[in-house]
């Protein structure tokens, strides 16, 4: 029989002190008030997960600023005092239940599909994402073609960045987690078929991971040593699920290399499958990998609610936390299962019909 025991032991990343190394992965569900405000229905959502063992949670993206970074209509927000005030409520009941709570901060960029401050989009380059809008989250069709991203504009990009993980600090976050992954902003710059630019921020990897980086570094800085912080990376994108780094391992040292060395606390990989090689022609899961070239802890998500593949992962050292999504919707006590050798529940596919956000029945003592 497995060994779970590397699942149970405690964990310090940054500043937060983890009980335990299973965490709940964001998830995008779209149950925010119209103008932003986290509800009710989400600190109950959140707090079943903290009650069900989970040592840390990670919520959806939320958007930073009133330009440009909402993706979806209904997401929350932190990027005012009002919607850091609503956050509040959902930190204190995590906290209650002995879980710590990042709060993951994410610019949509050219894959919004829906943002009730502006009409338009922005990305790296006039380039539109691949694939069609997701109906589950409210949107239709292929996605608008964005603006080319102005300088002027990138800076207010990494001033809202660091503007709303003061908030997060305020209502009482114990990190934030930088969104540069599943195709949204910062990952739109990672992305060698979305950037075009033929500035600093375009070319080779070394320029296109360098507004993720300095918005590490920016982040870092401002919230000081007290606070978490770290990044979330992926190849794949939520517009285009077969994508792969094209310059392999010696780009996952590029990328890696750079977001370690800005003083983050945690690269978090998601992948398909985690426990998977990153690229064809290398053994290394992109975890590994990350781990390797970063420096710092590593958090990997994807297909790990089988406890054997997540036990054996951070057993070899390739992850120092697992991350789950889809297993911890089937199994909101997840850990509590794995601890006493209980059955696991199945996904019921209605979770995601026909919208992808919180139902009653998932607000029940799991």
């Amino acid at each position: 029989m497995t060994d779970y025991t590397p699942l149970w032991s405690p964990i310090r990343i940054g500043s937060t002190e983890l009980e335990n190394r299973v965490a709940l992965a964001p998830m995008t569900r779209i149950s925010a008030t119209e103008d932003g405000h986290a509800t009710e229905r989400m600190a109950s959502y959140y707090r079943t997960f903290a009650r069900g063992g989970f040592g840390l949670l990670i919520t959806e993206g939320i958007y930073p600023d009133t330009a440009h970074s909402q993706g979806y209509h209904y997401q929350p927000g932190i990027a005012t005092e009002e919607q850091a005030r609503s956050w509040a409520n959902v930190v204190d009941g995590v906290h209650a239940e002995g879980a710590k709570i990042f709060a993951q901060l994410m610019h949509a960029g050219a894959q919004s599909q829906g943002n009730r401050f502006v009409a338009s989009s922005v990305g790296p380059s006039a380039v539109a994402p691949k694939g069609e809008q997701l109906g589950f989250y409210r949107g239709e069709g292929p996605y608008p073609v964005p603006s080319a991203i102005t300088l002027v504009q990138m800076q207010e990009v990494r001033d809202g960045f660091v503007s709303a993980a003061l908030l997060a600090q305020r209502a009482g976050f114990d990190g934030v987690e930088i969104h540069g992954a599943n195709g949204y902003l910062l990952d739109q710059f990672l992305t060698d078929y979305l950037n075009q630019r033929d500035d600093q921020y375009g070319g080779s990897a070394e320029n296109r991971v360098r507004l993720a980086a300095e918005i590490c570094h920016d982040v870092r800085e401002a919230v000081g040593p007290d606070m978490t912080v770290g990044i979330r990376i992926s190849q794949a994108k939520v517009s285009d699920t077969e994508h792969k780094w094209s310059g392999g391992v010696e780009e996952a040292q590029v990328i890696f290399g750079a977001l370690g060395a800005t003083g983050i606390d945690f690269v978090h990989t998601t992948e398909y499958r985690a426990a998977e090689p990153a690229f064809a022609d290398a053994g290394a899961t992109l975890a590994a990998l990350a781990k390797k070239y970063s420096g710092v802890p590593v958090i990997a998500n994807g297909k790990l609610d089988d406890p054997d593949t997540a036990a054996s992962m951070l057993a070899e050292g390739s992850a120092d936390v697992v991350a789950l999504g889809k297993g911890a919707l089937a199994n909101r006590n997840w850990p509590h299962l794995v601890r006493n050798n209980l059955e696991f529940e199945e996904l019921d596919p209605s979770i995601f019909a026909p919208l992808a956000d919180v139902k009653d029945w998932e607000l029940e003592d799991g």
